[in-house]
């Protein structure tokens, strides 16, 4: 792999974590449990830009097997990879504590390889499991080992990590295959630090970017659950047509059109608590066609009109579970729904919690 390839994907990298790094640590100045996530990409930004201005060594190398960089590398690697997928929630000064006491092996082991070195110890370099065999029992080489072992044992609790995180019910699914994703590329790095190979290594640094640009997506999506939905005001007398072709204001139109559906859906609560009634149906019964009416919906904040429709079936099901007219989740359907797996989604869509935690704190409030 030629040295600029290499260049450009080490410092494309760098970038991807700058940005992540940049956007969790201002969700961490409100919650803290991004914090982690912050500052371990901050990290592995630093990493990948200062591994950019030696992708000429890093291209043109040939380390060997076991080369002592490249183990502290996958080391260090394994043990942040293997804590910040737990977006641990506790104040700064014991999640700093407890890293530093999950990290204490590192440390041990770091101290006395940079005493040995000091003391003289020489780097034995390795090419071949004949040439492994022969210096096994040099003190560089045991070390090396200590090391690698050490890496799996931070391997084997990233793969823990989903059978831990289960047992918590506020954990989101995707973080479980996540998690399963990371150990697997990570015992693929751990295999390019003991068969070293350019085009690997740059395979690597791919998967592991893209691998966190998608925890980042799901964080996000999970936050955007929480963010505050459009308000529908009720509309007391169904807006005049021949207005709408005298408004010039582009918004006004919308208003205006917006407020005409709004009348509609507000006195025909019969026609969309059928399953069937959809956007078409809505279209035909307004007098508008498809663009209009997305183009209305979306003015007033709807991603479309799926969502909008949703947002008075989901209004319905609240009324019905407050009169008591829920018993089972079957029940549920009578507000509109077609099934009750596009209840839950809707639900959680439009309310930010799910169907089950609405109906919990509803007979608790009871």
């Amino acid at each position: 792999m030629s040295e600029n390839v290499l260049f450009m994907t080490l410092f494309g990298s760098a970038l991807v974590h700058f940005v992540i790094t940049a956007v969790m640590g201002l969700f961490a100045r409100h919650r803290v449990q991004y914090l982690c996530l912050a500052w371990v990409n901050g990290i592995f930004c630093c990493t990948l830009f200062g591994a950019s201005c030696f992708s000429h060594a890093i291209a043109e190398g040939e380390p060997g097997i076991l080369h002592p960089a490249m183990l502290l590398a996958v080391l260090c690697a394994c043990y942040l990879q293997s804590i910040y997928p737990l977006n641990i929630s506790m104040p700064g000064f014991l999640q700093w504590e407890r890293m530093w006491r999950y990290a204490s092996p590192i440390l041990v082991l770091l101290a006395i390889y940079i005493g040995a070195a000091l003391l003289g110890s020489r780097i034995v370099y390795i090419y071949s499991a004949e040439e492994l065999v022969k210096n096994i029992l040099s003190s560089d080489i045991l070390m090396r080992l200590c090391a690698l072992v050490l890496s799996i044992y931070y391997i084997v609790n990233i793969f823990l990590l989903p059978h831990r995180l289960v047992r918590h019910a506020n954990v989101p699914r995707y973080l479980l295959g996540y998690c399963i994703a990371l150990g697997v590329s990570v015992v693929f790095y751990t295999c390019v630090a003991i068969y070293y190979n350019t085009a690997l290594l740059a395979i690597y640094v791919g998967l592991f970017t893209a691998l966190n640009l998608y925890l980042m997506f799901r964080t996000l999506e999970t936050l955007a659950l929480q963010l505050p939905r459009p308000v529908i005001s009720e509309v007391a007398d169904v807006p005049e047509e021949s207005k709408e072709k005298e408004l010039e204001d582009f918004n006004e139109a919308n208003l205006h059109r917006f407020q005409r559906i709004n009348f509609w859906m507000q006195n025909h609560r019969e026609e969309w608590k059928d399953s069937t009634f959809g956007r078409d149906r809505l279209c035909q019964e307004v007098g508008l066609n498809r663009h209009l009416v997305l183009q209305s919906v979306r003015s007033q904040g709807f991603n479309n009109v799926h969502d909008y429709i949703s947002s008075f079936r989901v209004a319905e099901l609240k009324h019905m579970i407050a009169r008591g007219e829920v018993k089972t989740l079957n029940d549920t359907l009578g507000a509109g729904f077609g099934t009750t797996q596009t209840v839950r989604a809707c639900f959680l869509k439009v309310e930010g919690i799910t169907l089950d935690e609405f109906l919990n704190s509803t007979e608790q409030a009871d």
